[in-house]
């Protein structure tokens, strides 16, 4: 392992909840071990990119009500392919080359677990989507 990878791997949160257990799903398993860590690592940067999304899409974001909001997150997350694959490149760019590895091998189920997951930080962070004067 070179030191890019012992770096990131150093930086990552640990997650309790994220089990590992016997019998996983390589998707699973790839899921707690890789991609729940790195979407909590990165979990400002993606508030800070999203808030920057609503403000180029003029701010409608701001003017729905709460459950309108997190329908506006579900659509911006699954239909501007650009704005997915911006928040795919903030994950893939903290997997060591082991895990690029194993990600290329499946990489449409693995796309599906990630976006699932930024999905549910996105909404679990609204009150932090809130306007800022």
């Amino acid at each position: 392992m070179d030191a890019r990878d012992t770096a990131l791997l150093e930086v990552r949160p640990e997650i309790p909840s994220a089990k590992i257990l016997p019998g996983m799903s390589s998707e699973e398993l790839f899921q707690n071990q890789t991609l729940r860590p790195i979407c909590k690592l990165q979990d400002d940067l993606m508030v800070a990119v999203f808030r920057n999304y609503v403000r180029k899409h003029k701010n409608v974001f701001h003017d729905l009500n709460v459950e309108k909001r997190l329908d506006y997150i579900e659509n911006a997350i699954h239909k501007d392919m650009k704005f997915r694959n911006s928040l795919k490149g903030i994950v893939i760019g903290q997997f060591t080359l082991l895990e690029y590895k194993l990600y290329i091998e499946n990489s449409s189920a693995l796309n599906k677990r990630m976006m699932n997951i930024v999905k549910e930080r996105l909404k679990s962070n609204i009150q932090l989507l809130e306007l800022v004067a």
